[in-house]
């Protein structure tokens, strides 16, 4: 498995590059970032040869469509996504990936409707290009109730709901963080085929009765109650050999500069990868 960084958890960056040298200069193999832009800002031969000079790969980009909202606003995104799948493409990436909220404002049939047909679409535009599309369900109950109807936040539903959008290369964003809200457990991860796994993201929860455990208020790996041991073995066992990207989402940005910041990720990644003799 491949160490990988976002954004997430480093706080104020300067831009991209400052991730990708931190990522490099701190352990990791791998970025989370957007490929587009960085063609854009560096041609495809400089961005090759950012990601190079300091030993890393983009292990993800996002999804850049709105396929939540309006269907206008959907289809003025769709057009683009193929420019985006391009540039992810050359610079080496095969995975795309989104969330899915575990309630909305709409009425949830339709809404599951419309968002089927979207993300089919999506999954067509990317698998042209040989990228993947990684859906991560929410496991936070706070977020279950935020909006007016329940939707989608178990291992479970996002399986079926892979069933139903019918591509090939639709699969699982698995996040430790719902993982452990959703109450799974190793064996879960253990039921899983490595290739349902698109992309990996870890980070840990605090020492709190989980349904009070708030999305935006996680703390970095090895620093909290969630068992990442037995996560990382899981994923070990099933043969998952993709990224394990850290985010780590606050509601203040963290202490620290960057660079102390990426130093205590290391940090992080060294302690739970060790504990599950990896």
């Amino acid at each position: 498995m491949l160490r990988g960084l976002t954004g997430a958890g480093l706080g104020a960056l300067d831009n991209q590059r400052q991730l990708i040298e931190l990522a490099g200069r701190y352990g990791f193999q791998a970025v989370d970032t957007d490929a587009l832009s960085l063609v854009k800002e560096y041609g495809v031969d400089g961005a090759r040869a950012l990601l190079a000079d300091n030993g890393v790969v983009i292990s993800s980009i996002g999804l850049p469509v709105d396929w939540r909202g309006s269907e206008e606003s959907f289809l003025k995104d769709l057009e683009g996504l193929a420019a985006v799948a391009a540039a992810a493409k050359t610079l080496g990436c095969t995975r795309c990936c989104t969330y899915i909220l575990p309630s909305t404002d709409e009425k949830a049939a339709p809404f599951m409707a419309a968002a089927t047909r979207r993300l089919r679409l999506c999954a067509q535009v990317l698998g042209a290009f040989g990228i993947s599309l990684g859906l991560e369900f929410v496991g936070p109950h706070h977020l279950r109730t935020r909006w007016a109807n329940p939707f989608i936040w178990t291992l479970q539903e996002t399986l079926d709901w892979i069933d139903a959008i019918g591509e090939p290369n639709v699969g699982l964003l698995f996040d430790a963080y719902h993982w452990y809200t959703n109450g799974l457990t190793v064996a879960d991860i253990k039921a899983l085929r490595p290739e349902q796994i698109v992309h990996v993201h870890i980070n840990d929860a605090k020492d709190v009765p989980v349904e009070e455990v708030l999305d935006n208020d996680r703390v970095y790996p090895g620093e909290g109650v969630i068992d990442l041991t037995g996560f990382l073995q899981g994923l070990q066992a099933i043969g998952y050999t993709g990224t394990v990207s850290q985010e780590i989402l606050s509601v203040e940005p963290p202490t620290g500069t960057p660079e102390e910041l990426a130093a205590r990720s290391q940090a992080a990644f060294n302690k739970v990868f060790t504990a599950a003799g990896l």
